[in-house]
């Protein structure tokens, strides 16, 4: 019985992780994303060359959001606020001071379903093994 509790209670915190990708447009979000990512993260989320060790100003280039890249082992917060606000602010509301990110903030851009919606998008084009991992990153709400 004590199994089947387990079992149980490892279904309902994926679900409920999940009620971020609910009614999301992934067809915007992929049109979206060709606007407004695809110039630094690739048109296919290749991210750029190197993307793991800083350029010459110390700036990270742009990782993959594919399967190849980190994206996917971040939580859904994570991943909204850093596109929101920012790389720099996302990491210094976390606690995270000195880090030299690329990323700029797109909260005067696009709204917060746009944003979800772009990440819907990337998150469509993970395995199914790189969603559940993704998913198990989040808090149960």
């Amino acid at each position: 019985m004590r199994w089947l509790i387990l079992v149980l209670l490892s279904f309902t915190s994926t679900a409920v992780a999940d009620h971020n990708w609910d009614h999301r447009d992934v067809v915007a979000g992929q049109s979206l994303y060709a606007d407004n990512c695809a110039s630094c993260h690739g048109a296919n989320l290749e991210g750029q060359p190197n993307w793991q060790s800083p350029d010459a100003d110390g700036v990270l280039p742009a990782p993959p959001h594919d399967g190849t890249g980190h994206t996917w082992h971040h939580d859904d917060e994570l991943l909204f606020e850093y596109t929101r606000l920012g790389g720099v602010a996302a990491l210094e509301a976390m606690g995270v001071s000195g880090f030299n990110s690329g990323m700029p903030a797109f909260n005067e851009t696009l709204t917060d379903d746009e944003i979800w919606d772009i990440l819907a998008y990337i998150r469509s084009t993970w395995s199914e093994r790189e969603r559940d991992v993704q998913a198990s990153r989040n808090p149960p709400h």
